[in-house]
């Protein structure tokens, strides 16, 4: 190797910027700002032996120092991770999670409120959050109890924007928030134009939720009906004829309860107008062109391709939009630096080590797997969820570095394979590193949970019935997970012994 390549082999010092970043985000300080951490390198050190304190006393400190090995060579847990883990003492009512997703926001005055406070309680954790508001009814819809018309779901929104705002002041670092809304629901306009309004949402990413059969309207230039759900008192009380189609659609929704529901588990809804699916469409592209939101999230595709889609109805996500969670879910996520694993980098022996790229991520898995027995979450249910799922997702990070120090030209078919290669090396090492631990320290509870066949079930899993289940029979979390879920399905295709 000549000189000039073997400089370049040399390890990278933090730049002025890396540097600036760590200092005001990840450094622990004293409430004085006396520095914590004196470098980089006790930051690692202090994330991995928080992280090993999960860990029985006699393997410990062997745990922490393969878990700082990891975070010295690529291993990056979520920023949340790195601030919060073992800061006890500084920051007691932190959080290690970054981001969670709401509770169902129930359609009444209390169960707004509510969610509000538990919204609240959540952002002073450090915690972004994710909410949908189209459970809530429309604008002008009457309201019995209150013998008034409701003002709508984005006046409600107005409420969540402020107190993020408040909260985020108080507690010095920006809170975030997505707000999600069914492309079925009425005031689905006012919501893809609300940023027109200046300031007003200014604490929210915008994304709506958009199904299959909005997607076939567009493209056959079909009428679209904008309806939301009729109570059963409702119905009783003002003699409805449900069966009446130019009026009433049965169509998917997140609350069942106190609602009229099918056998399918649809729930009957009211329409209230009817537009062209394309204009709806074209209201969507050009807010999107002028404003940069709503985002898009083709959340029938969610939750086919969900792990657990047997116990879940994804409907919102973190704020940043990357991860569909669950009501009361968290984001309990990590990334592995790429450019840590090339050998010989800009050169004509340049290659990927991926012997020491699968240590890093099975050593990694275990990390973000304690990190859930650390969560420091504020509310009992999400509390609960984490520990009952264990649920957490890696990524990568510096593809495009990567692949120029291999020497392959970004979107190159030699790229797309490598990428394939590398994505494909994470999932499965993970699944074998998940699968070591739950030998070791036993399965997340909801393996072995029994569920009961619902229709929604077999609308979604049409192999249940073709395998001779039928309503009303149960199943272990662990059969619907492993044989029934999308993903699992692709990983038996590399690791079929498993």
């Amino acid at each position: 190797m000549n000189a000039k390549a073997e400089a370049v082999v040399t390890t990278i010092p933090m730049q002025d910027t890396s540097l600036d970043i760590w200092t005001s985000k990840y450094q622990l300080k004293t409430k004085t700002g006396e520095a914590v951490d004196k470098d980089i390198n006790a930051t690692y050190h202090r994330v991995a032996v928080a992280l090993s304190q999960v860990e029985n006393k006699d393997v410990r400190a062997e745990h922490m120092k393969s878990f700082a090995w990891a975070l010295k060579n690529g291993a990056i847990p979520a920023g949340r991770i790195t601030s919060n883990a073992g800061a006890e003492a500084h920051k007691p009512a932190t959080s290690t999670i970054n981001c969670t997703v709401s509770g169902s926001v129930q359609d009444s005055m209390n169960d707004i409120l509510e969610k509000n406070h538990e919204a609240g309680l959540t952002l002073k954790a450090g915690c972004g959050i994710g909410y949908e508001f189209s459970t809530l009814r429309p604008k002008g819809a009457y309201v019995a109890g209150a013998g008034a018309t409701t003002s709508g779901p984005l006046s409600f929104m107005d409420i969540f924007d402020r107190m993020c705002f408040t909260v985020s002041s108080a507690g010095g670092r920006r809170g975030a928030q997505m707000a999600t809304f069914d492309v079925h629901h009425p005031d689905v306009i006012d919501f893809i134009q609300a940023k027109r309004e200046d300031g007003r949402l200014r604490q929210f990413n915008l994304s709506l939720l958009i199904t299959e059969d909005f997607i076939e309207a567009v493209r056959n230039d079909s009428d679209w009906n904008l309806s939301f759900p009729v109570t059963q008192k409702e119905a009783e009380e003002e003699g409805l004829d449900l069966t009446d189609t130019s009026k009433f659609v049965y169509r998917d929704f997140p609350v069942l309860t106190g609602y009229v529901v099918n056998e399918e588990g649809k729930v009957a809804c009211r329409i209230y107008r009817t537009l062209k699916a394309q204009f709806i469409w074209d209201t969507i592209m050009t807010s999107t062109y002028d404003y940069a939101e709503p985002g898009f999230i083709l959340i029938d595709k969610v939750n086919q391709m969900n792990n657990n889609w047997f116990c879940e109805d994804i409907r919102a996500t973190n704020p940043c939009g990357e991860q569909p969670l669950p009501p009361y879910g968290s984001c309990l996520l990590g990334s592995v630096n790429l450019t840590m694993f090339v050998d010989y980098p800009f050169t004509d022996k340049a290659s990927f080590n991926y012997e020491k790229y699968r240590k890093v991520v099975g050593i990694f898995t275990r990390m973000l797997d304690n990190v859930v027995e650390i969560n420091g979450l504020p509310l009992a249910e999400q509390r609960h969820e984490i520990t009952n799922k264990r649920r957490h997702g890696m990524g990568i990070l510096g593809l495009g570095s990567t692949l120029a120090m291999l020497r392959m030209p970004y979107g190159s078919a030699e790229s797309v394979q490598f990428t394939e290669e590398v994505v494909k090396e994470m999932a499965v090492e993970g699944w074998r590193q998940s699968l070591s631990l739950a030998e070791e320290k036993g399965v997340a509870p909801v393996m072995n949970e029994d569920f009961e066949i619902t229709p929604k079930m077999l609308g979604k899993c049409p192999q249940l019935s073709k395998d001779g289940y039928k309503l009303g029979d149960k199943l272990p979390g662990r059969v619907l997970h492993a044989k029934y879920s999308r993903y699992m399905q692709e990983i038996a295709k590399v690791e079929p012994s498993w």
